[in-house]
């Protein structure tokens, strides 16, 4: 089909906030750990696709380890403001907060909301800029390396699947002809 896509979404590989299970600051840049970078290597994606990265080091780096140096920055891919809760974990948000900030991330996780975190994105407007990037997309065959947020924004957006967990490295790959959209495959399995 002439307007076929394939489209294989990469969650960079594990940094330190990830590890500690905390919501990175907004002009945080954290380096891959020597596990991230591993995991980055080995990494098995079509070497001919055209390559998009989000702007931040942590998924440009997972691009250039996996094989794509030359993969394009794009603002839309880069993950979603959190707001208040940038550089808490989560037990540590629901200290401060109680149940908040469960409100606040079903918010930012839902396409036509109006809220989100204080001082980050709603999910409105985030969903938006992703899907804003998803209309532009060629035929053929597609990499992105992005964050978990745009990740799975990309599949409620794509497939309307809500409900997975998207772990550092991870890799889900789609397929859009005529219009339609279908999960082919996620990695590593879940």
């Amino acid at each position: 089909m002439p307007d076929a896509l394939t489209l294989h979404l990469v969650r960079h590989a594990p940094t330190l906030p990830n590890a500690q299970r905390r919501y990175p600051h907004p002009r945080e840049d954290a380096p891959l750990t020597p596990a991230g970078e591993a995991l980055a290597r080995r990494l098995d994606l079509p070497r001919h696709a055209l390559a998009f990265t989000s702007p931040l080091g942590r998924a440009r780096q997972t691009a250039r380890l996996a094989g794509f140096p030359d993969a394009l920055p794009h603002p839309a891919l880069a993950e979603a403001s959190f707001g208040v809760m940038a550089g808490h974990t989560w037990a540590e948000l629901e200290a401060a907060h109680g149940d908040a900030p469960r409100a606040w991330i079903e918010a930012l996780s839902d396409p036509a909301s109006p809220h989100g975190p204080p001082g980050g994105d709603t999910g409105q407007g985030f969903h938006a800029r992703v899907q804003g990037w998803l209309d532009t997309l060629p035929a053929g065959e597609v990499v992105a390396f992005t964050h978990a947020g745009p990740l799975l924004a990309a599949l409620r957006l794509t497939v309307n699947l809500s409900a997975v967990a998207a772990p550092p490295g991870m890799v889900a790959t789609l397929r859009r002809e005529a219009g339609h959209w279908w999960l082919t495959a996620l990695w590593p399995p879940a």
